[in-house]
């Protein structure tokens, strides 16, 4: 009759196996409701931990509510396309396929073995044919659209091409590329087919562009900003240098005002919300176009404040500017080139990080200004972006600190255009209660109307015009990987060929390296079969290749976020081979109702998937242009890392007590050779690092006592606690209820072992409150009222909790209702059987057993949750205590609707009061109904 929660726990997840318990219908006649986790990619590693305390958390909610009656999906699956198995791929020759499938394994077995209610029958993994197939699908759907900002939506390129031959594109109004060329439908129709197709390019949804890029070549490919921290790639942490190539991209800034606008209308949490705003970077202003002296050629610039304009004194142009190498003069030549050999050594992120470092070369060139036509020197810096805005600055020192730190750098002159302003320590950002001066029609004007006034007189002289920028930038689409969805695109005369959707999905070509070719291609370069016959419409070998019938294929591989972009609409319908989704499907599901994921994700997929989700509703595919209702980002479980002290240059560690005044270096020790005591192992780190096999260590007292800090759990920190020897010692049950207990969930905690204890001992006594050494304590006893005051006090608590997604708090209230029924001697089903159900979403294979237990037929896991009746919180009466010249003496239950001289009399009479007065009488009975009686004399 023990609590053999091993047994307990893979009894029931083979019942919810077999039975398919959570397999949610595409049809029902219930409320639907969808909660998804955001799926993992399946590393080597396999699960710490830390990674269940979103799925924990989403479970306990996608479970209440089958309690509540809902049909709820609640699927997962895998990010399958990865770095990491590539690279292992290139290590050792083994397909990244084969690494996959053997990771997703271990993955799978982990999160069975921690009990999650998850509809397996709906598992997708973006690897699968079957599943890129229709990430190929939505590619071709973007490369056959472009944005009309008059509809202020994504529409079919055919209409666009009906425009171009009635009326040229004179009059579009378009997400497209800079500078296309204007042109009649006259000269649209005596275009050549090519050059109509490389029209088409610029105005495409995904298209081709020679953008400046994030190379990594130690990988070999090119990296998102999000995948570079601190100037090298998250992945290995390998230099990045910016690099111009040939990529595809996509038009993601024509939704920038929807995905702005589109915040207001979703339940995320309000930082998330605030990083997007960010990202995206809405700024209203002026484009205005400087003229460069002595070329043919302008500089076009965004400004918020244009009636500053008089103030510039220079310009600024991102290194890696197209101008650049064109307007430099010989003399400074050298000088130019350097700096942007430097530059291109240095991430984006870094260069917007460092604020404090003022660098620069003057190019030798300069530009006009538009009124005054006086000479303003070119100048570039690296603190400007050429993805950012256009690449140049307009630079005004007055108004401006950046400016001005780098005007008093290089000696530059500092203008200043603001009236009874003292701008000789620092500049003036200022719009409020101050007037221009020294600025021709502007002088006496405030901001407003100097303003308005500047972007007047710009447009006049046909150089410049209010405008609204962003500073998101179109999401490069192209990734030197192998192991990645492949384009389903090939090359005729250059350009690029849908292949037909039908023959979809195009899979990816085995390979003998998967490394770059020798020629600097991507690992798709090393496939001797990748070809694509128009004839046959299937692959062939390379050397069929005529360019007549047979073509060349994509070498790049879409990125990462391509495959998580719409999972959770292909979760509605995942065997559907004829569609992405049915209809059905879509109208049923809608869209997600709760998302748990990290916020880590906030400006990569989260932005990516919002996008993509626009894109469908525009062209009819999905109902909602939003894909999640709700999100919430769960916080981070946090490692307890321990640390060695190595004296620096030598092979010799010290003592954490013994370091004071040495030179040190702190080195990560595996947790598993440090004991409670903080004692190291030495012999198992000898063993463990062959480097340190001969080292020598100073002890104190006999031992070897190591640092502690907290950190990120991470296998690089030697830090990770599996949880599969928490399930093996503990139970799923226990690792569940201690991470919901570990605090709130969008807060940052640390793990501590040790802590498990308590919990697990609470199962352990409320196994006791339902089975005894004779067997089994439940019966059909009555309830007392202090039974039923227990039980609906923690059904209207736990409900409160799991709305407001405070799950720590409930695992208090079922500690406190199991030890206030363990005490009330409590054995009736009518109150324990309930409780049961409060319980399931957080145990549930202790909850099942017991349930079992009970005599009730299936699963638990449709059992209506129990109604909170507040009728049981009413006190009907109420203990006084009972004080005799301020001193409490007894206590006596009295109802709670007797009157003050009811009390008084029913208290003096009383046996035990008579005993304290001894026969005297009392000066006065003080009576507080519902509160105190205090006897006085």
């Amino acid at each position: 009759m023990r609590y053999e929660f091993n047994k307990i726990e893979e009894k029931w997840q083979k019942y919810w196996s077999d039975h398919q318990t959570f397999k949610a219908e595409n049809n029902s006649d219930k409320p639907k409701y969808y909660v998804l986790d955001m799926f993992p990619y399946p590393s080597g590693a396999g699960l710490h931990v830390g990674h269940p305390l979103g799925y924990i958390a989403s479970d306990i909610y996608a479970r209440y509510k089958r309690h509540k009656g809902f049909n709820v999906l609640h699927p997962q699956g895998y990010d399958s396309f990865g770095l990491p198995a590539e690279q292992y791929a290139i290590q050792t020759g083994q397909h990244p396929r084969i690494t996959t499938e053997e990771n997703i394994k271990t993955y799978r077995r982990q999160l069975d073995q921690i009990g999650f209610s998850f509809d397996w029958s709906r598992e997708v993994r973006t690897s699968d044919p079957k599943y890129y197939k229709w990430t190929q699908w939505i590619f071709i759907q973007l490369f056959e659209s472009w944005y009309n900002y008059n509809s202020d939506k994504a529409e079919d390129i055919v209409s666009l091409v009906k425009i171009l031959e009635a009326e040229g594109n004179a009059t579009i109004n378009a997400a497209c590329d800079d500078h296309v060329e204007i042109f009649t439908a006259e000269e649209w129709k005596d275009y050549s087919s090519e050059k109509q197709q490389e029209i088409l390019l610029k105005y495409r949804l995904t298209y081709l562009a020679e953008t400046e890029v994030n190379w990594c070549p130690a990988l070999g490919t090119v990296l998102a900003n999000d995948e570079i921290i601190n100037g090298v790639s998250e992945r290995g942490g390998h230099p990045v240098i910016r690099k111009k190539m040939t990529q595809w991209s996509m038009r993601i800034s024509a939704y920038a005002e929807r995905l702005l606008q589109g915040l207001e209308t979703i339940d995320w949490t309000d930082s998330l919300k605030e990083s997007q705003r960010n990202w995206i970077g809405k700024s209203v202003g002026a484009s205005v176009t400087f003229k460069v002296k002595d070329h043919d050629a302008n500089i076009d610039v965004f400004t918020t404040r244009p009636d500053t304009i008089f103030g510039v004194s220079f310009m600024t142009l991102a290194p890696e500017h197209q101008l650049v190498s064109q307007i430099t003069t010989s003399e400074q030549k050298a000088e130019v080139d350097a700096y942007v050999e430097a530059t291109a050594k240095r991430s984006e992120r870094d260069r917007m990080a460092d604020v404090k470092t003022i660098s620069g070369v003057f190019t030798g060139a300069y530009a006009e200004h538009p009124f005054t036509k006086e000479p303003v020197p070119i100048w570039i810096g690296d603190y400007v972006l050429a993805s950012y805005g256009t690449g140049a600055v307009m630079a005004v020192p007055c108004g401006d600190q950046r400016d001005y730190d780098f005007a008093k750098h290089f000696n530059i002159p500092i203008p200043n255009i603001f009236d009874g302003v003292d701008i000789s320590e620092e500049a003036f950002a200022s719009k409020d209660n101050v007037k221009i001066g020294n600025s021709d029609f502007l002088d006496g004007l405030n901001y407003k109307k100097a303003t308005k006034r500047a972007i007047y007189e710009l447009e006049q002289i046909g150089q410049g015009q209010g405008k609204t920028n962003y500073r998101l930038r179109d999401a490069v689409f192209s990734r030197q990987r192998y192991w990645g969805e492949p384009f389903p695109v090939y090359y005729k005369n250059g350009l690029p060929q849908m292949i037909d959707e039908k023959h979809l999905p195009l899979t990816l070509p085995e390979v003998e390296k998967y490394l770059p070719t020798e020629t600097g291609e991507p690992p798709l370069g090393n496939a001797k079969v990748w070809a694509w016959d128009t004839t046959t419409n299937a692959v062939v070998d390379n050397d069929r290749i005529d360019n007549e019938m047979v073509f060349p294929l994509e070498l790049n591989t879409m990125p990462g976020w391509a495959g998580s972009s719409q999972y959770f609409n292909r979760y509605m319908d995942p065997h559907n081979d004829e569609k992405i989704f049915s209809k059905d499907s879509i109208n049923y599901w809608q869209q997600v109702d709760l998302y748990i994921g990290g916020s880590e994700h906030a400006t990569g997929h989260l932005l990516y998937s919002r996008f993509w989700q626009k894109f469908m509703f525009d062209k009819g595919y999905v109902l909602h242009d939003e894909f999640a209702k709700k999100l919430i980002n769960q916080g981070m479980i946090l490692g307890t890392s321990a640390f060695v002290y190595r004296n620096k240059n030598t092979n010799k560690f010290y003592s954490k007590g013994l370091i004071d005044g040495k030179d040190v270096q702190l080195i990560h020790a595996d947790v598993s050779f440090i004991n409670s005591s903080d004692e190291l192992d030495i012999d198992a780190f000898k063993n463990w690092r062959p480097d340190f096999k001969d080292a020598e260590f100073i002890l104190e007292d006999g031992v070897y006592k190591v640092g502690r800090d907290v950190e990120k759990m991470s296998k690089s920190k030697y830090n990770v606690v599996n949880p599969d020897e928490i399930c093996e010692q503990y139970g799923a049950d226990s690792l569940r209820l201690y991470e919901m207990f570990l605090g709130p969930l969008e807060q940052y905690k640390p793990w501590n072992t040790a802590g498990i204890t308590g919990v697990h001992s609470f199962l352990k006594k409320l196994w006791k409150l339902y089975v005894g050494q004779d067997g089994l304590n439940v019966n059909d006893a009555e309830a007392s009222k202090d039974n039923l005051k227990t039980l609906h006090k923690t059904i209207k608590k736990v409900e409160e909790d799991i709305e407001n997604f405070s799950f720590n708090t409930s695992v208090s209230t079922f500690m406190i209702a199991v030890n206030e029924l363990t005490a009330q001697k409590c054995t009736s089903k009518d109150i324990l059987e309930p409780l049961l159900i409060l319980i399931s979403p957080y145990a549930p294979h202790i909850a099942e057993e017991l349930w079992d237990r009970l005599g009730n037929s299936g699963s638990i896991s449709t059992a209506p949750f129990p109604k909170f009746d507040e009728s049981h919180l009413v006190e009907s009466s109420k203990n006084y205590p009972i004080s005799f010249n301020g001193k409490m003496r007894f206590t006596l239950e009295l109802p709670l609707d007797m009157s003050k001289e009811e009390i008084e009399k029913t208290v003096m009479a009383y046996k035990k009061t008579q005993e304290q007065l001894q026969g005297r009488t009392p000066k006065k009975v003080i009576v507080v109904p519902g509160k105190i009686v205090n006897i006085v004399g």
